[in-house]
């Protein structure tokens, strides 16, 4: 099966879940902190990546890290998805269990690349911005990436401004390449 196939069904079923229980508010910073934990700890990742480490070890481990950290509900939906042997697909379930989340609350995501970081009021009016130009609630998340050079790069779900030096340098680039060969 697709692997996008199956972090999609597990996601929505976990979605759905929530939904149904009322407890989808919970359920949300629960997979949060199980998303923050598998990317920030390696060990954790390496345990749950390592084909020798057997499956009841990590169903332990996990009720070992989370039990008393997380709604029962998200604790039985991760002990199922690693006693299907699902856990390799745990950070691909929660990025498309939040993206879910998101769109039923009517939340877009948009990510701003600049190569050095935005200050608070800037990022707020530009969250205002597009929060009235989408009319919809805008999550921002900023990244710093110094390859850019200057100015940045705004992606709004599927759409995106690059407005960056380095896309700039490399029309030119392009422009003079083939302008030299004719």
């Amino acid at each position: 099966m697709n692997e996008s196939k199956i972090s999609v069904r597990y996601a929505k079923a976990l979605f759905e879940l929530g939904k149904e229980k009322e407890l989808i508010d919970t359920v949300i910073k629960d997979i949060q902190l199980v998303d923050e934990v598998c990317k920030s700890i390696a060990d954790f990742w390496l345990m749950v990546e390592s084909p020798v480490v057997k499956t009841s070890q990590k169903r332990a481990s996990v009720k070992q890290i989370f039990g008393d950290r997380i709604n029962e509900i998200t604790l039985n939906f991760l002990d199922l998805v690693v006693k299907n042997r699902r856990e390799i697909y745990l950070k691909d379930i929660s990025r498309n269990f939040l993206a879910l989340c998101r769109k039923d609350q009517g939340i877009l995501s948009a990510r701003l690349t600049s190569a050095s970081a935005i200050e608070d009021s800037s990022k707020e009016n530009l969250s205002t911005f597009l929060s009235e130009s989408f009319n919809s609630k805008i999550e921002l998340e900023e990244v710093v990436d110094k390859e850019i050079i200057g100015g940045f790069v705004l992606r709004v779900e599927d759409q995106q401004l690059d407005a960056s030096v380095s896309t700039q340098l490399n029309k030119i680039k392009r422009e003079l390449l083939s302008n030299h060969k004719k």
